[in-house]
């Protein structure tokens, strides 16, 4: 029989030695599963210890998981195909004629690969070593140059296929097709407020983003040319986001589709040889494993928090603090945030859905400042769309999110973590937009599942 302690002391001691143990720099992978194993010997039993395997293994046998590395696999083919260097330059050649055009273009082609690949690495990585160069080479203003970069790569987590959709649908038991198609008006929202964001400030002061010189621009028919040899890839994502949105495949079956098709693009592009099929097997193992630890490690951690009655403790908290439901909706969205600053979004996501997700369904959502509110049943996709678009903060805001070292390690010597840091500021204030705006009006994530969905149901 393990100590006895209360709830409050037991959340305290528990979500403390995390923090302790992450601040010493250990990864979270082993972190959560090690410090959920410390404490179930010191404060559980044995019943309790027979209790979580039981957890375990439904995780370890879902079928939808399988797609998260068909999907991981899929965008390393892409990237190895050298894709993302011919979109970039196809679209800035057809954009730089306009004040801002590199900026927007390198908008334009995150928001493209984000249908493509659905990572936020190999996007922030690539996009930093071609459009970054460029736009400075240019004499772009450098925080817009980077902040573009930064919040065009995070679209990756979004806009789908999204392998954080994939995770989020089997943790809270969401319908994964209805998350990833209720993703792609936020996502393009999102996309459309950093387009509009770098044209205004480009217009407004001409030195920021200054249009290409006359000679570096081409004709229409140029343009043409040079879109139409990107019309494997665009085939690629129609053919793969179709058959989801449709209900021909299941987005496992549709993931696997992707994967033999990004073959046939590299081998199109020829760039189908074993070197690169290694590699991309290899980035596949590591980001899954990666994936797999996190989830196996958290599940057991939140596993012995809910045993011991840290559910309703924290659900009672919050239902007891006085606050309405879009109160309650907001403080979430507030620990949502705080927590992306250090953790990362497999880690809170596992964290904090088991807890948030059944007080979310409690609540009704009847609408703000006489606005449409969200039915019972839509809730919890509302609620998941929700929690992808604050992710993406948690990719931009200091002092941890992985986006900004990402671009940091790929950027000239001259840039440095602080300007870094600095041209995010913008980002995240146009990303808590879009995260208002999807508050605001559910039917941005809603209704365009509920219009697929029902007219495959007829």
């Amino acid at each position: 029989m393990g100590l006895d302690v209360s709830i409050e002391w037991l959340s305290i001691l528990l979500f403390g030695s995390l923090a302790v143990v992450l601040m010493a720099g250990l990864p979270m992978a082993f972190v959560t599963g090690g410090i959920a194993c410390v404490f179930l010997f010191v404060f559980g039993d044995a019943s309790m210890l027979n209790m979580l395997p039981g957890r375990l293994f439904p995780f370890m046998t879902d079928y939808q998981l399988s797609a998260v590395p068909l999907f991981i696999f899929m965008a390393a083919i892409l990237e190895k195909a050298g894709i993302i260097e011919e979109l970039f330059d196809a679209v800035y050649k057809s954009l730089g004629g306009l004040k801002g055009g590199l900026a927007s273009a390198t908008v334009v082609v995150c928001t493209v690969l984000a249908a493509m690949v659905g990572v936020v690495g190999a996007t922030e990585v690539t996009m930093g070593m071609i459009a970054l160069p460029a736009m400075l080479k240019r004499k772009y203003d450098p925080y817009l140059a980077m902040g573009s970069i930064l919040a065009g790569g995070t679209l990756g987590i979004l806009i789908p296929p999204s392998v954080m959709a994939i995770v989020y649908a089997v943790v809270a038991q969401q319908s994964l097709g209805e998350l990833l198609i209720g993703s792609i008006f936020p996502g393009l929202i999102l996309s459309g407020l950093y387009v509009l964001y770098i044209t205004v400030m480009s217009y407004g002061n001409p030195r920021m983003g200054p249009a290409l010189p006359p000679e570096e621009r081409i004709s229409f028919a140029e343009k043409l040319r040079l879109l139409r040899g990107l019309s494997a890839p665009v085939v690629l994502i129609a053919v793969v986001l179709g058959v989801i949105f449709f209900g021909v495949a299941t987005p496992v079956e549709a993931a696997g589709i992707g994967t033999f098709g990004a073959l046939v693009v590299s081998g199109l592009y020829r760039q189908l040889t074993w070197r690169s099929l290694q590699d991309a097997c290899m980035a596949t193992l590591k980001a899954t494993a990666m994936v797999m630890w996190i989830f196996f490690g958290a599940t057991m951690f939140v596993g012995f928090f809910i045993l011991k009655g840290g559910q309703t403790f924290v659900t009672q908290s919050i239902l007891g603090s006085g606050l309405g439901p879009y109160g309650i909706l907001a403080l979430m969205q507030i620990i949502l945030f705080i927590l992306g600053m250090f953790l990362d979004w497999v880690g809170i996501l596992l964290l904090t859905v088991p807890i948030f997700l059944p007080i979310i369904k409690s609540l009704p959502f009847d609408g703000l400042l006489g606005l449409a509110g969200v039915s019972k049943a839509d809730a919890p996709l509302w609620y998941g769309v929700l929690f992808i678009v604050n992710m993406q903060m948690a990719f931009l805001s200091p002092p941890f999110g992985y986006s900004l070292f990402y671009l940091k390690s790929v950027a000239p010597p001259e840039i440095t973590m602080a300007m870094v840091f600095r041209a995010a500021i913008p980002f995240l204030g146009l990303q808590a937009i879009g995260l208002s705006i999807c508050i605001l009006f559910p039917d941005v994530v809603v209704w365009l599942p509920r219009l697929m969905y029902s007219a495959v149901g007829g």
